[in-house]
């Protein structure tokens, strides 16, 4: 088991992609923490761990704000004493051309995205060993659409904020990004585009399941000599739907 003892941070656990790792990480005996800021989804997911013989403790966090992220990182601390993993999964989107979006709406998705990101890294480095940092970028990235330039910016930031910290802390932690395409989970269905069906492609949707096993590779030791790169993990098929 590649996880036995190792202690895993998941942000946005409490659906899609972060229940689904959550869920991958205990299977392979990690101790994880599931970090959502609804109480109903983060408790199902430690639930559904914890009936499977898995370790799992729910911590309610909004990650736009810094005091419940470091809350989170000390109850990691508290409970386990340690922190091996951290997933940085939790993010948002809108869908308004920007001359239609509010100041306040990009400084939201930038603090959830990306700002979150930078702080979960404040604090959990410190504790981390040979750690692993894995944050969920988006082929947003690479190649977008119109009217989520918030969300493709704040992604591409995010893999140019690894590159950097990778040199930052080259003996302690590997930190690296995965993109995916588009995911069977909520966010995908809440964009107006694939609502429309405009955009859908036969087989271009893949499941929370198959992100999860790409997230647990480069989280594991499988992954030692891979740092600052992003994965994609899109099906073959570099386009946004």
């Amino acid at each position: 088991m590649r996880f036995t003892s190792k202690v895993c941070l998941v942000t946005g656990a409490g659906s899609g992609i972060g229940r689904a790792t959550a869920i991958r990480f205990a299977a392979e005996e990690g101790m994880v923490v599931v970090i959502d800021r609804d109480d109903v989804g983060g408790q199902e997911t430690v639930d559904i761990i914890t009936k499977a013989n898995g370790k799992a403790i729910f911590s309610k966090c909004d990650v736009g704000n810094e005091n419940e992220i470091k809350a989170s990182v000390d109850l990691a601390i508290s409970t386990w004493q340690r922190i091996d993993v951290m997933v940085n999964n939790a993010a948002m989107m809108t869908f308004k051309k920007i001359t239609d979006l509010s100041t306040e709406e990009w400084d939201m998705v930038m603090r959830v995205n990306l700002r979150s990101v930078f702080l979960f890294c404040k604090y959990c480095i410190p504790y981390m060993n040979n750690g692993a940092i894995v944050n969920i970028s988006s082929v947003h990235a690479h190649e977008t659409t119109a009217n989520v330039v918030p969300y493709a910016s704040s992604k591409g930031a995010m893999e140019a904020f690894i590159r950097g910290v990778s040199l930052e802390f080259p003996n302690k932690i590997r930190i690296n990004c995965i993109a995916p395409g588009a995911v069977d989970t909520p966010m995908l269905w809440n964009n107006p585009n694939v609502k429309s069906g405009t955009e859908v492609v036969s087989g271009a949707i893949g499941q929370p399941e198959q992100l999860a096993a790409a997230i647990c590779f480069m989280a594991s030791d499988d992954a030692s000599f891979i740092n600052g790169t992003t994965l994609i993990v899109d099906g073959g098929r570099l386009d946004i739907l």
